[in-house]
């Protein structure tokens, strides 16, 4: 059994901690999925995109982890606000469309990237029916 003398010289120490640096920098830039960071305003749950009834994430909220095509009544044509604290990673829907109509359809009211957090926005303004996640605004 042979071993393998490591210099511990001042500068092969500086060489290795920089080679861990950028290795721990390159696993969190390719690693497995993330949670979108979000602003911390609004009360959402992490892999969920939130919409509220009132501005200022005030009021009954409503959230989901996936798409839905058709918002429960106390939401529908209702949201004022609205945060998107989802899942981001290589490949992963983690925008969210959404619509005026159920089913996606009509226009797109409102697009959130990642971690985004709408307190109030007047042309999307009780207007959403249903929502989707997608790879892009």
């Amino acid at each position: 059994m042979s071993t393998k003398n490591v210099s511990t010289t001042p500068k092969n120490s500086a060489r290795r901690g920089l080679l861990a640096a950028v290795a721990a920098a390159a696993l969190l830039m390719t690693g497995g999925l993330v949670a979108a960071a979000p602003a911390g305003a609004a009360d959402c749950p992490s892999g969920h995109f939130c919409a509220w009834e009132h501005a200022n994430y005030d009021g009954q909220r409503a959230n989901w982890s996936g798409d839905d095509g058709w918002w429960e009544s106390y939401i529908a044509d209702e949201d004022s606000s609205w945060a998107n604290h989802g899942i981001s990673g290589p490949g992963i829907k983690d925008h969210v469309k959404v619509y005026s109509s159920s089913g996606q359809g009509g226009h797109m009211t409102i697009c959130l990237t990642p971690g985004q957090e709408v307190n109030y926005n007047g042309a999307a303004n009780d207007n959403g029916d249903s929502h989707t996640w997608a790879m892009s605004c």
